[in-house]
């Protein structure tokens, strides 16, 4: 079966440390619960400014579960280096300060000891989270009251908004300094069920297979939704797997995360992961960057421990936990979604937004979709009202950031108020 991955500043100076690539850094590991350790790091934003705390805090949360934020979201998609260790034109370093978390415990350089235990559920995700962004602002005060948003991706897209919640709520009671100011979820797996329902006629209408495939694929598809129903979780989820590996066969290997990528009819996907980098990763993380951040821990592109652990709570939605945040919070939610990802394609994500209930949703409802340009380049559409936007993404995949940066850019810019404070 193929195997899925889905304030005040004055009295503070800032002056990172020197880690591994061209930017001020500041890392290390935070125990949230007994035995369990997650591993942060800090690349001090580059912007022509006196102090990085005029910029915001952005953290980023990769998928899986159990995948590598200081890896992959670092080196693959929007850090100061790219794979190549060259320096990235497009990284996020350049307008604001960049949070990598790994993220559940567990995850890339995070890990348990003997005493630990994995996270079974999205609730010990954000309770462990909280535990750990409570623990990053007492080492770093500057960064209290400034700005924060949080940007996903996949797996990241439904474990930020209960995290969002936990922090908020905290917020609010006076237990943290933070300024949360909004989240990003890209292609996010926030629910299911619709992604799933949506596939066949995805692929139909891309020409990926043909009357015979749909059929195999919808069969299959439409029983997820009863055992989601039933409460039956884990069958849901095999069922999700029974579906792509229809798919995988129907298609002819078809790429998961961007329907146009030339690839090999041999190769393998992990689905909620892009995995084929995992060698490259493996090099830099355990060789040279474990020097340099004096790291002993082994990094792991992608944990399954972490993985299986999540298997009875993966295929639940957390709909509710967005329609929370847009009703009881200041939280601005913004979602957006690559046209090519097929793993979490569009239309499912569109189906989900449009069955959101919140108290904004007649604003919502009257607000106009409209495109974006870019450089004389149409990248996307967006359509927003105070408190929640959706973007449609022009020629990306599932890993917007890599994919189309400009789309990315404009997004990144429209979220955060061009980045101020």
């Amino acid at each position: 079966m193929l195997r899925i991955l889905l304030t005040t500043f004055l009295f503070y100076t800032v002056s990172g440390r020197q880690g591994f690539g061209p930017t001020d850094q500041e890392w290390g590991y935070s125990n949230v619960r007994t035995g369990s350790y997650i591993f942060w790091w800090l690349h001090y934003t580059t912007a022509d400014v006196s102090n990085p705390t005029e910029r915001p805090l952005i953290i980023w949360l990769q998928g899986g579960p159990g995948a590598s934020s200081t890896g992959y979201g670092n080196f693959a998609e929007l850090g100061p280096l790219d794979l190549e260790l060259k320096p990235r034109n497009t990284t996020w370093v350049q307008w604001a300060n960049v949070l990598f978390v790994d993220n559940p415990v567990g995850s890339g350089f995070s890990y348990i000891d003997e005493s630990g235990s994995y996270a079974e559920n999205n609730t010990q995700i954000a309770k462990d989270f909280l535990v750990f962004l409570k623990d990053f602002y007492k080492k770093l005060p500057q960064f209290d009251g400034v700005p924060l948003y949080i940007f996903c991706e996949s797996y990241g897209g439904k474990m930020t908004p209960d995290i969002a919640a936990f922090i908020y709520r905290a917020q609010q009671n006076g237990e943290i300094n933070t300024n949360l100011r909004g989240i990003g979820l890209g292609d996010g797996w926030v629910s299911s069920i619709e992604i799933v329902e949506a596939y066949a006629d995805y692929c139909l209408n891309l020409g990926l297979i043909d009357d015979d495939g749909y059929n195999a694929i919808q069969g299959i598809a439409e029983q997820v939704k009863p055992a989601l129903d039933n409460g039956e979780f884990v069958k849901a989820f095999n069922l999700w797997g029974d579906v792509t590996a229809e798919i995988e066969e129907k298609t002819y290997n078809v790429d998961f995360y961007n329907v146009l990528l030339r690839q090999a009819a041999s190769t393998k996907k992990m689905g909620l992961y892009r995995s084929n980098l995992g060698d490259a990763l493996d090099d830099i993380m355990n060789g040279q960057v474990a020097a340099a951040l004096n790291l002993t821990s082994k990094w792991q592109d992608v944990n399954y421990s972490v993985y299986n652990a999540l298997l009875y709570d993966f295929m639940k939605p957390v709909t509710s936990v967005v329609e929370d945040l847009l009703d009881n919070s200041n939280v601005f939610v913004a979602v957006y979604n690559g046209q090519l990802d097929l793993i979490i394609n569009t239309p499912g994500t569109a189906n989900w937004i449009n069955r959101l209930n919140f108290e904004g949703k007649s604003s919502w409802d009257q607000s106009k979709r409209i495109p974006f340009n870019i450089n004389g380049y149409m990248e996307g559409y967006v359509r927003k009202n105070d408190k929640f936007a959706f973007y449609w993404v022009n020629n990306a995949g599932h890993m917007v950031p890599s994919d189309n940066p400009s789309a990315m850019e404009y997004i990144l810019k429209d979220v955060t108020n061009n980045f101020k404070v």
